[in-house]
């Protein structure tokens, strides 16, 4: 599928899927505007897909809403007492395919109940959308206004450089809100393969897609239009 066809249907808030790289994950996130994300989309991701349903966020936006790295959080905190902490972000090569997490914060919308069902996660992830919106449109927010945490939305924050500092399917989700126009914030949840155990290969997505009539592109196509 051409990478112009997979902007359109961002653009148009359609599902698709996205896969990083042979050499990095090796994985198939199924992606979709924060903003256009319903419980119809959530119910889809946990079934179909099963990996964590997260909102990755453009990063000048995480700046104006106070949003952190969840391990500067673990060193913040391990310098007031809790030193067993910083063993848990300070160790190298852990992450095999990288040298960090794109983790901030999990979140709940305030308006949820238990923040756990398809409905409560589909407000949770619009209201991000919403707030990223605003506050890259110049609004003040006070983000503990709207959210409480800990809950059940993950929420990611995306590298500063974006591509030229990590190809993770934060930043490549991230690049094609920005190449379609739209709101910086976008869902992204791994499809896994219960009958492996594993990633579902890159041969099985693509059958998927062409099973749903959704389109599937790579990396690589987001590379090459940067």
């Amino acid at each position: 599928m051409s990478f112009e066809s997979a902007i359109n249907a961002i653009r148009d808030g359609k599902m698709i899927l996205l896969f990083d790289a042979e050499d990095r994950e090796g994985e198939t996130d199924l992606v979709i505007p924060a903003l256009c994300t319903t419980p119809a989309d959530v119910a889809l991701m946990r079934k179909d897909g099963g990996g964590l349903i997260c909102v990755a966020i453009y990063d000048k936006a995480a700046d104006r809403l106070g949003l952190p790295f969840m391990s500067d959080i673990l060193r913040s905190v391990s310098k007031n007492g809790h030193k067993s902490l910083i063993s848990l972000v300070e160790k190298k090569g852990d992450i095999p395919y990288d040298s960090r997490s794109s983790f901030s914060l999990w979140v709940n919308h305030r308006e949820t109940f238990t923040g756990i069902t398809d409905n409560d996660r589909a407000l949770t992830i619009r209201k991000v959308g919403e707030t990223v919106d605003k506050v890259l449109k110049g609004e003040k927010i006070d983000f503990g206004d709207e959210f409480r945490s800990p809950g059940h939305v993950a929420l990611l924050r995306a590298a500063t450089g974006l591509l030229d500092e990590r190809r993770g399917q934060t930043e490549l989700s991230i690049q094609l809100a920005l190449k379609a126009g739209i709101s910086p914030s976008m869902v992204v949840c791994e499809m896994l393969d219960e009958k492996t155990g594993k990633a579902l290969t890159k041969k099985d997505a693509i059958k998927y897609s062409k099973d749903k009539n959704m389109l599937f592109i790579e990396g690589k196509d987001i590379l090459g239009s940067s």
